[in-house]
């Protein structure tokens, strides 16, 4: 389904029903589709919404619009549009550091984060050689071949890894582009402190993307109410690679 939203066409996907709404944000270079194996296992007791940022997935692209901010005010003018009462905002990577931004507008009804592998508040530590390699490589299969050796750890199927491919390759340049050059390099600290809501922070053990360690240094200290778990032998798409895991985690920690 695809709603209109600041004027840029954004996919979603739906499903299930309830009281709560579990919002899904994806990682850079990823979609909503990577939400649907753990979405499968939740959607008995929560309405799920996975969406596709601008310039991702099956969304529409612009020239502009990319940065940590404009992304926060989709998601929030979406759950507008799609009146959403309650929720908790579950992002990936860099959708993480969208949902920190946006929590610290404190929302009505926002009750919790759930944040995986989390682009931090502090400009991402991304080598500038990394850097230029993924700026240069985008939209050549061999470039995305290589990114997904390095961010999966656990074997997925070759219809999954077929997706993590093909969802790399049409990212729109504009949005690639913009988070490489600006949005993780975005210093959102001071915002946090505007957070009220408890946030829980899940890794993987081996994430070569984003190192476990990320968030102790980057992300905690700016936090007054959060937890850490990791996922052992598990990389940097956990929805991919250990959506059962996930599932439970997310399960346990809205139950509280």
């Amino acid at each position: 389904m695809k709603r209109l939203i600041n004027g840029v066409n954004l996919n979603v996907l739906e499903q299930g029903s309830g009281a709560l709404t579990l919002v899904f944000l994806h990682y850079f270079g990823g979609s909503a589709l990577e939400w649907q194996a753990v979405m499968n296992q939740l959607a008995d007791e929560y309405k799920c919404v996975a969406i596709d940022l601008r310039g991702c997935g099956d969304s529409d692209a612009t020239e502009t619009g990319y940065s940590v901010e404009d992304m926060a005010d989709d998601v929030a003018a979406l759950i507008q549009d799609l009146s959403i009462d309650q929720f908790v905002l579950v992002g990936h990577s860099m959708s993480g550091k969208v949902v920190l931004q946006l929590a610290s507008r404190q929302p009505k009804g926002l009750r919790q984060l759930l944040l995986v592998s989390p682009s931090p508040p502090r400009p991402e530590p991304i080598p500038d050689k990394d850097r230029q390699e993924m700026l240069a490589g985008h939209g050549q299969r061999s470039a995305a071949e290589q990114t997904f050796e390095k961010i999966t750890v656990r074997p997925v199927s070759d219809e999954v890894k077929e997706q993590i491919i093909a969802d790399n390759l049409r990212t729109s340049t504009s949005a690639w582009n913009a988070w490489l050059t600006l949005g993780s390099k975005e210093d959102i600290a001071d915002q946090m402190v505007s957070i009220s809501v408890p946030a829980a922070i899940i890794v993987g053990s081996d994430d070569k993307a984003l190192a476990p360690e990320v968030q102790p240094e980057l992300t905690i200290p700016y936090l007054k109410n959060v937890t850490i778990e990791t996922i052992e032998e598990a990389g940097h798409l956990l929805p991919w690679e250990t959506p059962d895991e996930l599932a439970a985690f997310i399960r346990k920690k809205i139950a509280g």
